[in-house]
């Protein structure tokens, strides 16, 4: 992390130079009144550091009154998606409060991290979650990679597995499993659905989706990252015809093209000049498979051309799964023109 530590005079500068041997893994910069040089920055007023510190860091220690930080950080707080992490601590680095930004900031994290370190500190973390030790779905994405949606919603789940109560969610088997080993997973908060069973979900339950594709509704949603595109294409088909084919896959299943990491096609499909020029245009890694590959998959495919000219199960969709990382189609194979395309992760 790149870390802002905030000083107001000699005996938190003092404090300061301490706390950083703690910190050797992060960048460290230390704001203070009185020495200049290196990661060393003298200032005037504290408002004067605060747009530079709110705006590159991704947290500040503030070494001072906790009324004191809180009248300088409030013009700057925007939203738990981008505000930095903001904590406060004593200057016998005893005591440490996270008081912002505790899981997507990292706040929390790093505060255990001090108090790891620091002998004798203590960390006076507020998070109702952490406290009881609960599923928090915000940690579960930050852990995994993941994109949050709706994130305004987190709240209605989080009161609920916090309050004891049910929520919902719905997903697949691979991010399932990937709940109930989650830290903080108790079976007695969760209802869990597969997208086939749509109809089961109860319209005043807190639900959770978590999917790669951005859906039309307002709930918590979390979105996996690494998507692999399967394209199937007849002979000859132009990098344009991929590239519009595959534009508008994104655009109907709520994709966005950053979260596409890899390309997957059959071996036959290998010297096709488009598909070459399309994948080297998106600057995207192209697999192919072979026949005994996609032959060897246990799972039903949609009834494609390929078995008749190939004799395999298909293309676009064998060859998605295969590259993927959880092995879950989650898009079956739709087809523009002469261009297959299908999604999985």
């Amino acid at each position: 992390m790149k870390i802002a530590i905030a000083t107001i005079n000699d005996p938190s500068l003092n404090a300061a130079k301490k706390l950083l041997p703690y910190l050797q893994e992060h960048e460290c910069h230390v704001f203070n009144k009185s020495e200049e040089g290196g990661n060393f920055h003298k200032f005037n007023k504290v408002d004067d550091i605060m747009p530079t510190a709110w705006a590159e860091f991704d947290a500040i220690i503030f070494l001072m009154a906790a009324g004191a930080v809180i009248r300088k950080i409030a013009p700057h707080l925007k939203d738990k998606a981008t505000d930095p992490a903001v904590l406060i601590m004593t200057l016998d680095l005893k005591r440490v409060i996270p008081l912002l930004s505790g899981h997507l900031g990292g706040a929390n994290e790093l505060a255990n991290e001090l108090t790891q370190k620091i002998e004798g500190c203590i960390n006076f973390v507020t998070t109702a979650s952490d406290q009881i030790k609960v599923l928090a779905f915000d940690m579960f994405a930050k852990k995994h990679g993941f994109a949050i949606s709706n994130l305004k919603s987190l709240a209605e789940v989080s009161n609920a597995i916090i309050n004891k109560k049910k929520v919902q969610v719905l997903s697949y088997p691979c991010m399932i499993d990937a709940v109930k080993a989650f830290e903080g997973y108790k079976e007695e908060n969760f209802r869990f659905f597969m997208p086939d069973a749509l109809e089961n979900l109860d319209e005043d339950m807190p639900t959770v989706y978590i999917t790669p594709q951005k859906l039309p509704n307002n709930a918590l949603q979390i979105h996996p990252q690494e998507i692999v595109l399967g394209l199937g294409m007849n002979r000859g088909t132009s990098a344009e015809e991929i590239d519009k084919a595959v534009q508008r896959f994104c655009y109907e299943h709520g994709i966005e093209k950053k979260q596409i990491t890899k390309l997957a096609s059959f071996t036959a499909k290998a010297d096709e000049e488009g598909l070459l020029s399309y994948a080297k245009n998106v600057n995207t890694e192209l697999e192919f498979f072979s026949e005994d590959a996609i032959n060897a998959l246990t799972q039903e495919f949609s009834p494609s051309q390929a078995t008749k000219f190939f004799n395999i199960k298909g293309v676009a969709e064998p060859a998605s799964l295969l590259a993927s990382k959880n092995k879950t189609l989650f898009l079956s194979k739709r087809i523009y023109g002469g261009v297959t395309v299908a999604a999985s992760f």
